[in-house]
């Protein structure tokens, strides 16, 4: 494991009190520069504008959808309001590795640039630079806990759409490892949706011993033994991807499993940043709130 560990300031702009900044550096696991947004609250930033000075708080991921990078999230969700009055770190990502050389990486645009899916590619073509889900769950951790004033340990994961599917198998993959996940109108049952077979066969192959289904939240939800999940869902009722995000295929998995969740359809909404943005607030403090009663019980 290396111990490089440093990243370069890309921005930096007063928001809400806090800092909106941006990112870069040398990633071991997509192998290439990546980058990543990061919201710090008031509470952490001094009068100076650092961000050196102010006590440590949770974290929260939210995994970008199909076609973004992590300056969407940014830019059009206006999460920077409810992060700044709940006192938490939000992280942004990026949808999938940079600057790799692959052929036909950028032909499709539903898969390769941009289209990463979170998942750790095992194709020989991919299998070097796609490994999103080791990124999102080991390497980008480490590299926010060296840099920034988190509570190691303290955080909980959210997406939208490609992301939703992103932030609850990282979840459901790695129990314990988050304290919270949510998703928005997220891609829930991909092996039942002949679109998505194009990601699911182009980064892994034949579905060779159900290789599939350890990317598919709903069915990973059916044999989660884990911790608390505290899960969120909302979605759309014109949504005009609904029939291949699946999300109450979900739901019916989490309830089948009796595995606890909280989920919303909202009526006139669809699956734009409209949306996102509507009910974003909602889902950083729903996070906020489970982070923050799990720290005053370590207390």
């Amino acid at each position: 494991m290396s111990d490089n560990l440093s990243a370069e300031l890309v921005s930096s702009s007063a928001c809400f009190g806090g800092r909106q900044e941006v990112y870069s550096h040398q990633s071991r696991e997509c192998q290439c520069r990546m980058k990543f947004s990061i919201y710090l609250p008031p509470k952490v930033v001094t009068t100076d504008g650092s961000n050196t000075g102010g006590q440590k708080v949770p974290v929260i991921y939210y995994l970008p959808g199909l076609h973004n990078s992590e300056q969407e999230f940014i830019i059009k969700t206006g999460f920077q309001r409810y992060a700044a009055e709940q006192g938490v770190i939000v992280v942004g990502t990026d949808t999938s590795p940079r600057g790799v050389d692959i052929d036909g990486q950028h032909t499709d645009p539903d898969f390769g640039s941009s289209a990463g899916f979170y998942v750790d590619a095992t194709e020989p073509k991919w299998r070097q630079h796609y490994r999103m889900h080791s990124y999102i769950t080991k390497e980008l951790p480490e590299v926010i806990e060296h840099n920034f004033p988190v509570i190691v340990g303290l955080k909980s994961i959210f997406g939208h759409s490609m992301g939703g599917h992103g932030a609850l198998v990282c979840a459901l993959k790695n129990p314990g490892l988050y304290k919270s996940v949510s998703a928005l109108a997220p891609l829930a049952n991909p092996t039942k949706d002949g679109w998505s077979k194009k990601w699911l066969s182009g980064y892994l192959g034949d579905n060779t011993g159900n290789v599939w289904e350890e990317w598919d939240a709903s069915v990973l939800v059916t044999k989660y033994r884990g911790p608390a999940l505290n899960l969120l869902v909302d979605w759309g009722t014109v949504d005009p991807y609904m029939p291949a995000l699946r999300c109450q295929n979900f739901v019916d998995a989490c309830l089948s499993a009796n595995i606890p969740i909280d989920y919303h359809l909202h009526d006139g909404y669809d699956h734009s940043s409209f949306h996102v943005s509507t009910y974003i607030g909602e889902h950083i403090r729903h996070h906020s709130t489970i982070l923050y009663e799990l720290l005053a019980e370590e207390k």
